[in-house]
């Protein structure tokens, strides 16, 4: 029996040292440590897809928390499914003793076991429903305001208008143009379609 730990941080939840601990104190060997990062759009998990291949039955596999194997409550549960009942491997969720497939191999223990894991994947999806609405809420908020997000809008300078003219009569290069606009090529144009549509207005 070998043991082996996953580790997965993503956008909302960067607390990989805490995980990594976690395997260490469990003597997890390092080489049987795997570790994703992922954005909130890619679930590709690479690192997961390799370890699930390495498995075998008997094998025991450390997670910190229920929400490490899927992004929400569908997924958690067909991974719990593959690894317990297609590959025979057994799962040990450190943060909730619980959910250790080691103990309670009876049929009540299973069903205790199934009954934590759907009320803790359940809240686990919740959760991170509740901190992605609070962020948008945060967000709307804040643009209320008038806070702004992204880049800081470049404003075109005072002598525009002379800067186009020279670079449009052949007396300064393009290069010279957004450099004394301080813009890039793109916001250049961007600021120049936006001048001449007020100049004919």
């Amino acid at each position: 029996m070998n043991s082996y730990g996953y580790v997965r941080v993503s956008s909302l939840d960067q607390n990989e040292d805490r995980q990594m601990i976690a395997m260490q104190e469990k003597d997890v060997p390092e080489k049987n440590i795997y570790a994703d990062k992922q954005s909130g759009k890619d679930f590709e998990r690479p690192q997961y897809k390799k370890l699930i291949r390495r498995l075998k039955p008997g094998d025991l596999l450390y997670i910190l928390s229920i929400d490490r194997l899927g992004r929400n409550y569908e997924e958690i549960q067909r991974q719990w499914r593959i690894l317990t009942k297609e590959l025979g491997v057994d799962i040990c969720v450190i943060d909730m003793p619980l959910l250790d497939t080691r103990n309670g191999k009876d049929l009540m223990g299973t069903f205790i076991a199934d009954l934590v894991l759907q009320i803790l994947s359940f809240v686990a999806q919740n959760e991170r429903e509740n901190i992605r609405k609070r962020q948008a809420e945060g967000i709307a908020a804040a643009k209320l305001k008038g806070v702004r997000f992204g880049r800081p809008e470049i404003v075109p300078p005072e002598n525009f208008g002379a800067i186009i003219a020279s670079w449009e009569a052949h007396r300064i290069p393009f290069s010279e143009a957004i450099r004394q606009c301080g813009m890039s090529e793109a916001t250049f144009y961007r600021r120049l379609r936006e001048y001449r549509t007020r100049s004919t207005k």
